[in-house]
């Protein structure tokens, strides 16, 4: 017996919860299925039921192998499918991945809306604030920020972003509105240095563009905690504007230097094409971007 189908033996018995049950499932007898599963254990050195009289059970080693089955046996049916032109259902594990907190506030609720309606899917999300090599690390789907180097991978734009200055309103009312970008830089600052988009302060003056260097009393290492800091007033920050959308419509926030702005950041969500696209990746890309065209916090629209 090969072991594909040694595969569909146990998990017939593991989802019956017994030998006589499993046998019937896949249509064999059951001194049949016996024989199989403890082939099966022999082969691989373990054990993978526990046996009572009373009951049957997966043993650890018996849980994480069915999870492998379960996987390899729907990647097997997708490439089949694949193969002849005829896979129309999502399913199989999709791996995705994205910037940490672009993955925490847009990315998770929408990947919990998607898997309630793709049940036969499973997702494995990947949140860094790196530039992860899709291919090397086995990703199906990445959201990517900014310019896209040229390379094989299949782009769909689903939104813009930009930098922007904000601080609390009580704090502004305190030490003023800055009118230049020169004006913020003896006021207090906090900066994240999570990325050279925020800690170099890039401004367009009309025809010039500027660079500013601010010295922050307060670094810190995440995004999220420097927007934290700017709610409790403490002193300006730069971020992105999706980082802060909510924070500015609810009037924790106050957005200065519009007019200084600099180009938007295209949003992309970016996969593999070799031509034939599982219908996992394709209805997920789908998906995202039909719910990121429609985020305002998403679409960035310049102001001058």
């Amino acid at each position: 017996m090969d072991r594909f189908q040694e595969m569909k033996v146990l998990l017939a018995v593991a989802e019956a919860e017994s030998f006589a049950g499993g046998a019937k499932l896949i249509g064999m007898s059951p001194p049949s299925v016996t024989r199989v599963i403890a082939g099966l254990e022999h082969r691989l050195g373990t054990l993978l039921l526990a046996r009572s009289t009373r009951s049957l059970r997966l043993t650890d080693a018996g849980r994480r192998y069915v999870d492998d089955c379960k996987r390899i046996l729907l990647d097997l049916e997708e490439a089949e499918e694949l193969a002849t032109g005829s896979s129309t259902r999502a399913r199989g594990n999709l791996a995705v991945t994205a910037s940490v907190m672009f993955g925490e506030l847009f990315l998770i609720p929408l990947i919990t809306e998607y898997l309630t309606q793709h049940p036969q899917v499973t997702v494995n999300a990947l949140l860094v604030d790196r530039l992860v090599n899709m291919v090397d690390e086995g990703l199906d789907v990445a959201i990517r920020i900014g310019q896209l180097p040229d390379s094989n991978l299949q782009a769909v734009k689903v939104g813009q972003i930009r930098p922007v200055v904000c601080a609390a309103p009580a704090f502004l009312d305190r030490v003023g509105r800055p009118q230049y970008p020169k004006d913020v830089m003896t006021l207090p600052i906090v900066m994240s240095s999570a990325s050279s988009l925020l800690t170099e302060w890039q401004f367009d003056l009309g025809d010039n563009h500027i660079t500013l260097h601010p010295k922050p009393r307060l670094v810190v290492s995440s995004n999220q905690a420097a927007i934290n800091a700017a709610c409790m007033g403490w002193g300006f920050t730069r971020v992105l504007s999706y980082q802060v959308a909510e924070r500015v419509a609810k009037g924790e926030l106050e957005i200065v230097l519009d007019a200084f702005e600099t180009t938007s950041l295209p949003i992309n969500v970016v996969y593999q094409d070799s031509g034939r696209v599982p219908a996992k990746v394709s209805t997920f890309v789908d998906f995202c971007a039909r719910r990121f065209l429609t985020d305002p916090a998403l679409q960035a629209v310049m102001v001058r």
